[in-house]
C-alpha cells in the first residue's frame, strides 16, 4: 500500500493539480474572466439564498387543460362524422369528462362507432405499452359516448408540464439571466429561481402571459357599439385592445395564421417615425396562408390578437407576400422587446398562475454568504486544531489532504457550472468532517496495529489496508443517500446533495491516494522505527 510507481505519483498529483486549478476562476472578478479563453470561463454560480433574486412558484390551469382536451374532441367528433358524410342531431354535447353525439340513422351507429373509434390512441403514442388509450367509446341507444379517461387527462397534465418548462425557460433566457432554476414541482406547479433578478414584476408579467398569437380579420359589418348592444354575428366575437385606454374591436373567430408559424420577431424601430415596432418573420407555411389572406383583404383591417386582446389592427393596403411584417403600436423599448421575448418563445399550452412570490435582496444574500463563511472558517480550524492535537505530525499530513479535497470539491463545482447555494456550502463543511472521519478511521488502525507488536511500516501500511473497506462502506452508503436527496429533492435540497456527493468522491480519493502519498513519501524519507501519531 506503501508502494507508489514514478507515474502511478505523477498521476494523483496532476489529477489533484488540475482539478484545484478549476476553482481559479471564482477568485478573480467576473469581468477579467470574461477575456479569458472559454474553457477557462467556469465558475461557481451564487445561488437564489447567497446573490438575492427572484422566486416564483407558478401553477398551470388544470381546468384549462381538461376543457381545452375535451373541445378538441368535441371538434375530432364533429369533423370525422361529416368526412364520413354520417348525419347527427343536436350538435356534439360535451358533459362530464366525455363528447356525445347522437346519431340520426339507427343503421349508421355502427359506422360511426368505428370511425370514431380511430380517435382513440395508447397512451404514450405508438410505443404506448400500458394497454390503456386516450379515449373510451361507447354506445347506447344511438347516443355514441366518448370519454377522456383520469389515466390520460393525467398524462396530458403531464405533458403540458413539460411543455410550460420549455417554454418558461426560453423566455427566462431571453431576459440574460445568469443560470435560472426552472423546474417541475409536484403534478401541476413549475418552480422558478432567477439569480441576480430583484424586480420580479416584468418576469410576472413574462411569464403570466399565455402568449397565444393570432391574425384575425377585423369584421367590418357591425360596429363596436353595435355589438355591444347585442348585434354581435355568431362568427365574431368583441376583443378588447392591449393597451390603455380600452377600445373594442369586433373580430372574426377564424384564425388566418397562428402564432405557432412565427420564426422570429425581433424588436426594432420604424425608419420612418423611428417608434418602438416588433419584426416578425413567418415560416413557409405562414408566409403562403399570410400572403393569401392579404391578397383576399386588401383595404380591409386585420387584427394581430395576443391572448384576446387586441395589440394593433392595421389596414391591409397590398398584399404581402414576403412573410415578413411588422406590429406597430404604443410601444416603449422595453415592451416592444417583451412582446418579442413571447412571440420567440411559443404560447403557453395553459395559463400560469403566480401562487408563490419571494424576492431575496442582495444585503440578505451577502449577510448568508458572510455566515456561511464563518461556519466554514470555525468548523474548518476546529478540525485543524483536533487532528494536530490528536495525531501530531500525521493530523499535519490529514490536515493537508483535507485543504486539497476542499479545494477539489471547488474545482469540480465550478467545471460543472453548479449553483452554490447555503445548504451546498453546509454539504462542503459536512464534507471536511467526513474527510477527517476517514483519516481517524486510518490513523485509529495503524495504532492497534502498533499495539499489537507490528513495526512502524508494517502497521502504518496495514492501517491504510485494513481500514480500506470499513470507509469504502461509510461512504458509499452515504452517497447513496446523497443520490437519493437528489433524486427525490428540489432546490436546496438538492444543492446540498451535489455539495456531499462531490465531496464524498473527492474524499475516497485524496483519503486513499493524496494522504497515503504523502505517509509514503515520509516513510521512504525518514525510513520511522516509530510513528509519532
Amino acid at each position: 500500500m506503501l508502494y507508489f510507481t514514478r507515474w502511478k505519483a505523477l498521476g494523483i498529483i496532476l489529477t489533484a493539480l488540475i482539478v484545484c486549478l478549476c476553482a481559479v476562476p471564482n477568485f478573480f472578478p467576473e469581468s477579467q474572466v470574461k477575456t479569458w479563453p472559454a474553457w477557462a470561463q467556469r465558475r461557481l454560480v451564487l445561488g437564489l439564498d447567497l446573490q438575492g433574486g427572484s422566486y416564483l412558484l407558478l401553477e398551470v390551469d388544470s381546468n384549462y387543460v381538461k376543457k381545452e382536451r375535451l373541445d378538441q374532441v368535441r371538434d375530432d367528433v364533429r369533423r370525422t362524422l361529416r368526412d364520413a358524410k354520417i348525419g347527427f342531431t343536436g350538435g356534439v354535447v360535451v358533459r362530464n369528462d366525455a363528447a356525445e353525439v347522437r346519431i340520426t340513422k339507427e343503421s349508421d351507429v355502427q359506422a360511426a362507432l368505428a370511425k370514431l373509434r380511430e380517435l382513440s390512441q395508447p397512451l404514450g403514442g405508438l410505443m404506448g405499452s400500458s394497454g390503456q388509450r386516450d379515449l373510451e367509446v361507447s354506445e347506447a341507444g344511438g347516443v355514441i359516448r366518448l370519454t377522456v379517461p383520469q389515466a390520460a387527462m393525467l398524462d396530458r397534465m403531464r405533458k403540458t408540464i413539460e411543455q410550460s418548462i420549455q417554454i418558461v425557460e426560453r423566455r427566462v433566457n431571453e431576459l440574460g439571466t445568469v443560470e435560472p432554476v426552472i423546474q417541475r414541482q409536484g403534478n401541476d406547479r413549475i418552480l422558478v429561481q432567477v439569480p441576480g433578478l430583484q424586480d420580479p414584476t416584468r418576469l410576472k408579467k413574462l411569464l403570466g402571459e399565455t402568449a397565444k398569437m393570432e391574425f384575425r380579420m377585423v369584421d367590418t359589418t357591425v360596429s363596436p357599439d353595435q355589438a355591444q348592444a347585442g348585434r354581435l354575428p355568431p362568427e365574431s366575437e368583441l376583443l378588447m385592445s392591449a393597451s390603455p385606454p380600452p377600445t373594442p374591436y369586433v373580430v372574426k373567430k377564424q384564425v388566418l395564421v397562428a402564432g405557432g408559424d412565427l420564426i422570429d420577431a425581433q424588436a426594432t424601430f420604424d425608419q420612418r417615425t423611428s417608434e418602438p415596432v416588433v419584426s416578425f418573420k413567418f415560416n413557409t407555411s405562414g408566409a403562403r396562408k399570410f400572403a393569401q389572406a392579404t391578397q383576399e383583404n386588401v383595404g380591409l383591417p386585420f387584427a394581430i390578437v395576443l391572448d384576446n386582446k387586441v395589440i394593433s389592427a392595421p389596414r391591409i393596403n397590398e398584399p404581402i407576400t414576403g412573410g415578413q411584417g411588422q406590429i406597430s403600436g404604443s410601444f416603449t423599448v422595453q415592451s416592444a422587446n417583451d412582446l418579442a421575448i413571447l412571440m420567440r418563445a411559443g404560447a403557453l399550452p395553459a395559463p400560469l398562475t403566480v401562487v408563490e412570490e419571494r424576492t431575496v435582496g442582495p444585503g440578505l444574500g451577502q449577510d448568508s454568504i458572510e455566515k456561511g463563511e464563518l461556519a466554514a472558517y470555525v468548523g474548518s480550524i476546529l478540525v485543524i486544531i483536533f487532528m494536530l492535537l490528536t495525531y501530531r505530525l500525521f493530523g499535519v499530513f490529514a490536515n493537508i489532504a483535507v485543504a486539497i479535497n476542499v479545494a477539489m470539491i471547488f474545482g469540480l463545482l465550478s467545471l460543472l457550472n453548479a449553483t452554490l447555494t447555503l445548504p451546498g456550502i453546509a454539504g462542503i463543511v459536512l464534507t471536511v468532517g467526513i474527510a477527517v472521519d476517514s483519516n481517524v478511521l486510518i490513523y485509529e488502525r495503524i495504532r492497534e496495529e502498533l499495539r499489537g507488536g507490528r513495526n512502524a511500516i508494517s502497521a502504518i501500511d496495514a492501517g491504510f489496508k485494513r481500514a480500506l473497506a470499513t470507509i469504502l462502506d461509510s461512504n458509499i452508503t452515504t452517497f447513496i443517500a446523497a443520490a437519493v436527496l437528489f433524486y427525490i429533492g428540489t432546490g436546496p435540497v438538492r444543492g446540498f446533495a451535489v455539495t456531499l456527493g462531490i465531496g464524498i468522491i473527492t474524499t475516497v480519493f485524496t483519503a486513499f491516494t493524496m494522504t497515503r502519498l504523502i505517509v509514503a513519501w515520509w516513510v521512504r524519507w525518514k525510513r520511522p522505527q516509530s510513528v509519532p501519531i
